[in-house]
């Protein structure tokens, strides 16, 4: 077996709010695979003492144990247990209710000699390349289809001067207009302090000799596809197979640094921090 992990923030003085790891039990037989994004908060209180690192190294930490030790639960089960033991931690001491209570997307995948399954929730993304080469990209597509006031508030933005009053307000109810939706009907999941969530993510199985290779990806790491359009998630699996999960994030971050430079926009921030974990089974 063959895994190589990459993961860098954004910034290099800003912590690091993605996690990764990739657990092989002492069997010797299949393993697991675990990717998590930090959801950043805006400034002002979110009704928590701890910080986003501190949070999905907890959730993350829950994950790959409880996926190696309790091969008897499905990984909705065991998602949903890693969200409870983690809000568990701090429930004393911070208020759990608070929409931005610290949250994260997950990938979660886990293999042994039969099958291979997977988990998704939220807009990481899992890719499976078959023996013959296919490439298989698990993806939670919530965000990407809100109702459509939410895309009508962001072409609002995108209409208005930058740094004007008028663009800024209108970011502003654009951002309201998202945040109600999150953990909400007609919305998005994550990963927050309610267990019953792990019910929402895009779940299967393969039978195992239908998967040789697993790639997790968090969004920061899909800009090379989702945001600078430098191919399709097969050809971003290609491109992953010769320059490496550091090659990738390399030429992300060159395509992040070419759009500033020229002061076009990047999503939400210029440098997001972004991770890539390949796992050849």
């Amino acid at each position: 077996m063959r895994v190589e992990l990459c993961t860098e923030p954004g910034h290099p003085e800003r912590p690091n709010e993605d996690f990764a790891s990739v657990a092989l039990p002492a069997s010797g037989k299949g393993g697991t695979l675990v990717v998590l994004d930090g959801v950043t908060p805006p400034q002002g209180d979110v009704g928590c003492v701890h910080d986003v690192p501190w949070f999905v190294a907890r959730l993350g930490g829950a994950l790959g144990e409880l996926s190696v030790s309790r091969r008897d639960m499905g990984l909705a089960g065991i998602l949903s247990l890693a969200i409870a033991r983690t809000a568990d931690s701090h429930r004393t001491s911070c208020d759990l209710s608070h929409l931005r209570t610290p949250q994260a997307t997950v990938v979660l995948a886990r293999w042994d000699d039969e099958r291979v399954e997977y988990l998704v929730l939220s807009d990481s993304v899992l890719l499976a390349e078959s023996p013959s080469g296919e490439v298989r990209v698990v993806a939670d597509d919530r965000l990407d289809t809100l109702p459509p006031r939410v895309a009508e508030a962001r072409e609002a933005v995108r209409a208005l001067p930058e740094g004007s009053p008028e663009r800024a307000a209108a970011a502003r109810r654009y951002v309201a207009a998202v945040e109600a939706l999150r953990n909400a009907e007609e919305g998005f999941f994550t990963a927050a302090a309610d267990p019953s969530v792990a019910d929402r993510a895009v779940t299967g199985t393969w039978p195992r000799g239908d998967v040789r290779t697993l790639v997790g990806l968090t969004d920061g790491a899909g800009r090379w596809v989702e945001t600078f359009g430098e191919g399709d998630w097969a050809e971003c699996f290609a491109f992953l197979r010769k320059a490496g999960p550091r090659g990738l994030v390399d030429r992300v971050r060159a395509l992040e640094r070419e759009r500033v430079a020229a002061g076009v926009r990047v999503g939400g921030k210029p440098h997001d921090d972004a991770t890539v974990v390949w796992a050849e089974l």
